[in-house]
């Protein structure tokens, strides 16, 4: 009977397992009091981009998913003002005109790269059946604002030049990937460019300017993520840009013709304010989403999906609303039709 209860009950609903418990404990204990000490200078950021680097090995890959380097010139596409860089995972049997998945990895804006985040875009490869483009942006300090937007605008300007219907692609991002995710949205909307067929946020960074953060209900539980760092890192990223663009300001700059959200964030991350005060301005526009609160997880608990049981199922329900949405257009509630496009080239 309990096993009947439980399965009822939504994964993100359930009480956190002792796996989730132990490794927040562990990373409180082992991470945070290191984090709390970076300063976000140079130095600091070169630090951390090591760190993470070496640390991303202990996450292993799914290795039926082949890595491919992507480098295009896009000399045909003259909207397309710089190379676009990154890789491809493609699954076993994936083929582009299924649907495509355009992956913004996170890390602050300054850290990370498309193979420390292969442990997610692996696992979405398979659990999707879709190739995943995983752009390598420019980063900041070197290169603060507009850079990394515009590359992810380049990512996605790339696959409908090479004749995917937007229908089927869906942008995904974790943390600062997910501040992009929601920003190449909300341009799509504010421009004549194609909205995608979904966005799927992972402990999305919403606010840079870490006013949430720092007041957040959080803020003694959250095992990973101190709010002035952050505040740091989203200082480096915006540097001499103005902090009311659109594309940074995600929580005053709503559009009434959004594609469908699905936003995952952990219960006791400080990001979590964010992720809910998000959903709230979508909910004000109008646009379809759905929002999951997992109980006791932290910062994008995702990367440790062959751990943990809330990582594993979190990681397909995301694949769910990926395959659902290319599918049929939108979540089943909604009322836009689905689209029937052409088979596009090969990507």
């Amino acid at each position: 009977m309990a096993n009947v209860e439980d399965a009822e009950i939504p994964p993100y609903e359930r009480i956190p397992s002792s796996q989730s418990r132990a490794l927040a404990a562990a990373i409180r204990l082992g991470i945070r009091p290191f984090s709390g000490r970076v300063k976000g200078g140079p130095a600091g950021v070169r630090l951390w981009r090591s760190l993470l680097g070496a640390g991303a090995y202990c996450l292993r890959a799914d290795p039926r998913v082949s890595v491919e380097p992507f480098n295009d010139p896009c000399v045909e596409s003259p909207e397309i003002r710089r190379p676009v860089r990154g890789e491809w995972l493609r699954p076993p049997g994936g083929d582009a005109r299924n649907g495509v998945v355009l992956y913004l990895h996170g890390g602050a804006y300054a850290i990370c790269s498309p193979r420390t985040h292969r442990v997610i875009t692996t696992r979405l490869a398979m659990e999707t059946g879709m190739p995943v483009l995983v752009p390598r942006y420019r980063q900041a300090p070197e290169h603060p604002f507009p850079a990394a937007f515009e590359d992810a605008l380049d990512a996605y300007r790339l696959l409908l030049a090479r004749g995917l219907p937007p229908e089927r692609i869906t942008v995904v991002g974790d943390s600062s990937g997910g501040h992009l995710a929601a920003s190449l949205a909300g341009e799509a909307c504010r421009t004549d460019l194609p909205k995608p067929a979904g966005v799927a946020l992972f402990s999305p960074w919403i606010d840079l300017t870490g006013e949430l953060a720092t007041t957040s209900q959080m803020l003694r539980k959250d095992p990973f993520i101190v709010p002035a760092v952050a505040t740091r890192f989203g200082r480096l990223y915006v540097g001499s840009g103005d902090w009311s663009d659109p594309r940074l300001s995600l929580l005053n700059c709503a559009s009434a013709d959004l594609p469908p959200f699905l936003i995952q964030v952990g219960g006791i991350e400080v990001l979590r304010d964010e992720a809910e005060r998000f959903a709230e301005v979508l909910a004000e526009a109008g646009a379809v989403y759905e929002l999951q609160v997992w109980p006791g997880q932290m910062h994008v608990f995702q990367m440790f999906n062959r751990l943990l049981p809330e990582a594993d199922a979190a990681m397909r329900e995301a694949a769910r609303f990926i395959r659902r949405n290319v599918d049929h257009g939108s979540f089943p509630e909604a009322t836009r039709p689905a689209a029937d496009a052409p088979p596009p080239a090969a990507a």
